[in-house]
C-alpha cells in the first residue's frame, strides 16, 4: 500500500483529502474539510504512528476565506484576555498563526474556539506563546517562514527527498571524525557518516581563540558540503553553533535540527556576534544573511520526538539540563544496527530552571560525553553552599559601597542567577538596584515563549504572568551611561560575556577594576585565553584598550571570587552519576570536551569503573565505531 492509501484506510474519504505532501521529515494532509481531522484527532494520532512521522494538517487553498475576513473573524471569536499580539498567514500551508499571551484562551475548551475559527475561515490555525517582554528575534524568526513561504515549501521537498530516498548499500559500518572540542572546550563539531549518510553534529567556534576559531571541517571534507544530509544543533552557545553560519556560506543548503528555543536563542546570540565583531573594528566571519539562512533551514524538534533525517539515521533530543533547550542528542543507525548518545554539554543536578540530564534511552552502543569538569578533583560546591557566598559577597561589597559585576553567558547563565537574586531579594530583604545589560533581557524574554522547556514550578510561574525575569528590583541599562551606573556604587551588574572576552563586561570591569572596594564574581566556564581566565590564575595587571584604542595597563584590585555551584555542566561526581543511571549501559564511551589532562583522567578512571573502552580522540582522529 502507497502512503494515501494507507491513511484513507484510516480516516475514509469522509476526509476529504485532496494532495498529500512529503515536507522534510513530517507528511502535510491537505484537505476541503480540516474540521473533520480536528474532531477525529484520534485518527491523526493513527496515521502517525503507523507512518512514524509528525502529521500536518493543511487547508486546501479553495476554502479558504480572504486573510482580512479572517483576521476579523478571528477577533469576534476569540475573548480579549487571550491577549492576541499577532496574527500571520502561512498561504501555501492553509495556516493562520496566532502569537498571544494565553494560547490557552485562543484554543478554548476541549480546541472549541479553534474548531470554530476553522469552521468559519476554513484555515487550519497554529497557536504560539508571546514573549514577555516583546523579542525581536522571536517576532523576525515567526515572520521569516511568511515572508519566504514557497521557499520554505521547496526547501522541505527537497529535504524529503534526500531522507527517503532509500539506503543504497546495505549497513556494514559506522564512523566517527573529531572536527572539534576533542581534547579541547571550544569549536565543538563531528561527522558521523555510515554507507548511505553524512552528518554533522553541532558546529561551533573556539570563543577565546581567534587564531585556532574554526573546526577541521575542510581538511576532512575537502569542500564537499552537498555530501552532508543534515547538521544537528544540541544547543545555542556559540562554542556549539557558531561556525553553523560559516557552512551556509560556504554553499551548505540543508537542514539544520534542533529545538525551537535553540534555534531562538542560537539566532540571538549569533547576531550579537557579528555586532560584537563590528564594535571592535572587525571583520565579522559571516553576515546576518548567513543567519537568517539558518533560520529558514531550521527543523525544530521537542524532546522526545523521534524523526528520520537520513535513510538509515534517526535523531531523537532529549532533555540536557544545560541551558533552555539544550538536548543530549540520540541517534539511532540503521534498522537497530548501531545507537550513538552524544552528551553534549550536561548538567546532572536541579538548578533553579532546569530538571537534571535525561538518562532514559533505549539502547546505547557508544556514549560521546563531555568532561569540562572532569578531573579529579573537579568536585563544585553545592548550590545552596555557593549561593550563600554570593550573598556574603554581596553583603561584603555593599557595606563598602562597591559594585558587584558578575559576567555571565547571556543564555543560561544570567537566568540562573537572576533566579538566585530574586529569591534573595525575597528573603533577605535587599534592595539594591541589579543591572542586566547587554542581549539578557532579549534572552530572558526569549525564555518566556518556552516555558514547557523548564522545571515544573517555574512553568507554573511563566503560565500565571509572574516571571520572575520581570521582577521590580531589575533595572535594564538601556538609555543609562555605563559609568556613571558604576559612579553610583551600591549596585549589582549582570552583562555578557561569561569569560570577559568581550562585550558589555569587559567596559564595566575597566571602569571596576581598580578599587579594592569593589568584586567580580565569575560564574561560568572561563575560556583558555580568555581574560576571565587571566584573573582566576591571579593576574592582576592586564593591557586593556583605552577610549582610544590603544593598549594600556589596567592594575586590577578589586575582589575576585569564582562560584563554581553556578555552572551549568556536571562536575565530575555527577558525569559518574550520569552514566550510572543511563537506563542502557554503552559498550564504548567516547571522552570530549574539556582539557587534556580532564580527558585523560576521566576516561582511564571510568575505564576502571565501569569496566568499559574508552577513547580519547584528539581533533582530526577517525574512530570506527563499527
Amino acid at each position: 500500500m502507497d502512503v494515501k492509501d494507507i491513511i484513507e484506510e484510516i480516516v475514509g474519504r469522509e476526509a476529504k483529502i485532496t494532495k498529500i505532501d512529503f515536507e522534510g521529515p513530517e507528511l502535510g494532509i491537505y484537505t476541503t474539510d480540516p474540521l473533520y481531522f480536528l474532531e477525529n484527532e484520534d485518527k491523526v494520532k493513527a496515521i502517525a504512528v503507523e507512518l512514524k512521522k509528525r502529521v500536518n494538517i493543511r487547508s486546501d487553498p479553495k476554502i479558504l476565506k480572504p486573510p482580512e475576513k479572517t483576521k476579523e473573524i478571528i477577533k469576534n471569536i476569540v475573548p480579549e484576555e487571550a491577549g492576541i499580539t499577532n496574527i500571520w498567514f502561512l498561504e501555501p500551508l492553509g495556516t493562520v498563526r496566532i502569537e498571544a499571551k494565553k494560547p490557552g484562551v485562543v484554543i478554548g475548551k476541549e480546541g472549541n474556539l479553534l474548531k470554530e475559527i476553522v469552521k468559519q475561515t476554513g484555515w487550519v490555525v497554529q497557536v504560539v506563546r508571546a514573549p514577555y517582554p516583546d523579542s525581536s528575534i522571536i517576532r523576525g524568526i515567526r515572520s521569516l517562514d511568511v515572508k519566504h513561504g514557497k521557499e520554505r515549501i521547496e526547501f522541505l521537498r527537497t529535504t524529503s527527498s534526500r531522507i527517503f530516498r532509500g539506503a543504497k548499500y546495505p549497513n556494514t559500518w559506522v564512523r566517527l571524525h573529531a572536527l572539534g572540542g576533542f581534547m579541547e572546550v571550544g569549536r565543538s563539531m563531528f561527522l558521523l557518516e555510515t554507507k548511505n549518510s553524512k552528518i554533522i553534529v553541532d558546529a561551533g567556534l573556539n570563543v577565546g581563540n581567534e587564531k585556532d576559531f574554526f573546526p577541521y571541517l575542510e581538511d576532512t571534507l575537502d569542500g564537499r558540503l552537498d555530501e552532508i544530509d543534515a547538521v544537528v544543533i544540541s544547543h545555542a552557545h556559540l562554542d556549539h553553533i557558531g561556525f553553523l553560519p560559516i557552512l551556509f556560506k560556504m554553499g551548505y543548503d540543508g537542514p539544520v535540527y534542533c529545538t525551537p528555543p535553540t534555534r531562538d536563542l542560537g539566532a540571538l546570540l549569533l547576531l550579537d556576534f557579528i555586532d560584537v565583531f563590528l564594535k571592535d573594528g572587525k571583520e565579522p566571519p559571516f553576515t546576518e544573511r548567513d543567519v537568517k539562512k539558518f533560520v529558514l533551514n531550521c527543523i525544530t524538534r521537542n524532546y522526545g520526538e523521534v524523526t528520520d533525517i537520513t535513510p538509515d539515521i534517526r535523531l531523537t533530543f532529549h532533555n540536557a539540563g544545560h541551558i533552555l533547550g539544550s538536548a543530549t542528542v540520540h541517534l539511532h543507525i540503521g534498522n537497530g544496527l548501531y545507537n550513538v548518545l552524544y552528551s553534549a554539554d550536561i548538567k546532572f543536578s536541579p538548578t533553579r530552571m532546569l530538571s537534571p540530564a535525561n538518562t532514559k534511552y533505549p539502547r546505547i552502543e557508544t556514549l560521546i560525553i563531555e568532561s569540562t569538569y572532569g578531573g579529579r578533583n573537579d568536585i563544585q560546591p553545592s548550590r545552596e553552599k555557593s549561593e550563600e557566598m554570593l550573598k556574603q559577597i554581596i553583603l561584603d561589597t555593599m557595606d563598602k559601597g562597591g559594585t558587584v559585576l558578575i559576567p555571565v553567558f547571556a543564555v543560561g547563565r544570567a537566568q540562573e542567577i537572576i533566579l538566585t537574586l530574586e529569591d534573595m531579594y525575597k528573603k533577605e530583604g535587599f534592595h539594591w538596584p541589579v543591572y542586566i545589560d547587554g542581549m539578557i533581557r532579549e534572552a530572558s524574554a526569549i525564555h518566556t515563549a518556552y516555558p514547557e522547556f523548564m522545571r515544573k514550578d517555574l512553568q507554573k510561574r511563566v503560565l500565571s504572568d509572574d516571571s520572575p525575569f520581570e521582577a521590580d528590583f531589575i533595572v535594564d541599562v538601556r538609555g543609562k551611561d555605563r559609568k556613571s551606573i558604576v559612579e553610583e556604587g551600591e549596585s549589582i551588574i549582570i552583562a555578557p560575556s561569561g569569560s570577559l572576552t568581550g562585550g558589555p563586561a569587559v567596559e564595566y570591569f575597566k571602569y571596576l577594576a581598580e578599587s579594592e572596594n569593589n568584586a567580580l564574581v565569575l560564574v561560568g566556564y572561563q575560556f583558555e585565553g580568555s581574560l576571565g581566565r587571566k584573573l582566576q590564575r591571579g593576574i592582576r595587571e592586564v593591557p586593556i584598550k583605552d577610549e582610544n584604542g590603544k593598549l594600556k595597563p589596567l592594575q586590577v584590585k578589586m575582589r575576585i571570587e569564582t562560584l563554581h555551584g553556578f555552572s551549568g555542566h556536571a562536575d565530575r561526581r555527577q558525569l559518574e552519576n550520569f552514566i550510572s543511571k543511563l537506563s542502557s549501559r554503552p559498550k564504548r564511551i567516547i571522552v570530549d570536551h574539556g582539557d587534556p589532562k580532564k580527558v585523560k583522567e576521566f576516561a582511564k578512571d571510568v575505564s576502571k569503573k565501569f569496566k568499559v573502552e574508552t577513547l580519547t580522540p584528539r581533533d582530526l582522529d577517525v574512530v570506527r565505531l563499527l
